[in-house]
């Protein structure tokens, strides 16, 4: 079990009745010796990582944003603001990176992401601008995608548009993003309207896996 009151006392005064800025991770190890925090496996968990400092700080936040995403049954809600707050911290130490996985792992709570995460120029502006001046789309996708220009090159050249929707899709982009980018972009011989709903036919979480794929160079970019 993860309830307490005892426990949710303790996380409002240390901060400060509800300034959740003022809550470090050295806060939460502070509470490890606390029964009804220890009682809870993923919770100890959590503040094991918290414990490790930068070296685990991208594993820390995602799996802080997949607790707050999925809270448990047995900890009480006075607790998530102390994540929350966790969250926040450890979002602006990680890298890029790692901060577009987040955005798609709270993309089902958008409120929730431009609350706890750090904000940031929009990453889509740059590529677009290349692609409504005729510029290396490839480049500028690779580099919003993290993959190799090669990658990124056989994404765009798929005429049914679903590598570009799950890239798209996998690393935050909105739908109209999407949409624009996928009509700048257009292969010859490709159907505009095919192209464009596909987006809707794909999921976050495959998106979210198959850009991890493409990252790691043990997925073809081609639409199966």
């Amino acid at each position: 079990m993860c309830e307490g009151e005892s426990l949710s006392s303790r996380a409002e005064a240390e901060t400060g009745g509800g300034n959740q800025q003022n809550v470090t991770n050295q806060s939460l190890t502070r509470r490890r010796d606390d029964d009804h925090m220890t009682a809870n496996p993923r919770l100890t968990h959590l503040l094991e990582l918290a414990d490790k400092g930068p070296a685990l700080r991208a594993a820390l936040a995602e799996e802080v944003a997949a607790l707050l995403m999925d809270w448990p049954a047995d900890c009480p809600a006075e607790m998530r603001p102390v994540f929350e707050n966790l969250l926040t911290k450890s979002a602006r130490e990680v890298d890029a990176d790692t901060r577009a996985r987040l955005r798609v792992q709270l993309f089902a709570d958008r409120a929730l992401a431009a609350r706890l995460l750090p904000k940031e120029q929009n990453p889509v502006t740059p590529l677009l601008e290349t692609a409504r001046e005729g510029g290396n789309v490839a480049a500028a996708l690779a580099v919003l995608l993290g993959v190799d220009e090669a990658r990124a090159r056989e994404i765009l050249h798929d005429e049914s548009g679903q590598a570009l929707a799950l890239a798209c899709k996998g690393a935050g982009l909105n739908r109209a993003a999407y949409s624009t980018l996928a009509m700048l972009a257009l292969p010859p011989g490709a159907d505009p309207a095919t192209r464009l709903a596909v987006h809707d036919n794909v999921t976050t979480l495959e998106a979210a896996r198959t850009l991890r794929g493409w990252r790691g160079g043990v997925l073809p970019a081609a639409a199966e």
